[in-house]
């Protein structure tokens, strides 16, 4: 079976799959103090809790936090006789082109949405992904990531707006009742949310403008499904984006040889 990790900023999500479906998904806080011990202790917990034999024969990483790869490589080797395939690195060979200015370092997770996407909707297209940064990244027709945009995510605006201003709440992110708010939370609400709508139209707009063809917008993350309340933003909302780009990028390399 296939263990798909995947480091964001804020959480590392674990997944296995079998060679057919995700059979099991697990989510833990990304810290780079963690050993190969502890993710073992934790992980294999977890699957004598899910009550399935699940013998981990493969392992791939996608990480933007280079600092978490070694323990992880750690974990694979000792516990699981196995070298990982690490997004990025020159042994992973990558299904799609990255044209990019050169000596540009393009995030691991926006390549594996890219070729998550690519494989469900084909070329032409725009991936949201709702993360500690809310990133636009564009594929063209023939699956090539060929750049897009990164604003601030949704949850790093909100704390930022409660830590610069001493009277402002800290709140969470939702779709408020009404537009104008009558108190201090439901105003920021109103804001934090309609902002984002606005800005994930009027971003998507303009590279659709700029492509010059027409695109389908995907979305991924944790607040997608939130944003999604607003038709016609996306054409369709993959909380397993990543993992399936993983699953996709592993099978490549497999058969590559």
């Amino acid at each position: 079976m296939l263990l798909a990790i995947d480091v964001g900023n804020t959480n590392t999500v674990f997944a296995i799959h079998d060679g057919q479906d995700f059979v099991a998904d697990w989510r833990c806080a990304t810290e780079v103090q963690r050993t190969a011990d502890e993710y073992w202790v934790w992980l294999n917990t977890l699957i004598t809790l899910q009550g399935a034999e699940l013998e981990i024969t493969e392992v791939i990483v996608s990480s933007v936090v280079p600092r978490v790869v070694f323990n992880l490589r750690v974990l694979c080797n000792r516990y699981f006789d196995c070298r990982p395939l690490v997004v990025g690195k020159p042994e992973c060979l990558l299904p799609v082109d990255v044209r990019v200015d050169a000596d540009t370092q393009v995030g691991a997770d926006r390549l594996v949405n890219t070729v998550g996407a690519f494989n469900q909707l084909g070329g032409n297209l725009i991936v949201v992904d709702f993360g500690t940064a809310t990133t636009f990244d564009v594929v063209a027709s023939d699956g090539a990531y060929v750049g897009g945009v990164i604003a601030p995510g949704v949850n790093l605006s909100v704390e930022a707006l409660h830590l610069a201003a001493a009277a402002l709440p800290q709140v969470d992110a939702t779709k408020p009742q009404r537009v104008i708010g009558t108190d201090t939370v439901a105003c920021m609400q109103s804001g934090i949310y309609w902002g984002y709508v606005g800005l994930i139209a009027n971003i998507t707009a303009e590279i659709k403008a700029e492509h010059g063809s027409p695109m389908k917008v995907i979305a991924t993350g944790g607040l997608a499904s939130l944003f999604d309340q607003e038709s016609g933003l996306f054409d369709l909302v993959d909380n397993e984006l990543t993992m399936s780009g993983l699953v996709a990028i592993n099978e490549f390399n497999r058969k590559a040889g």
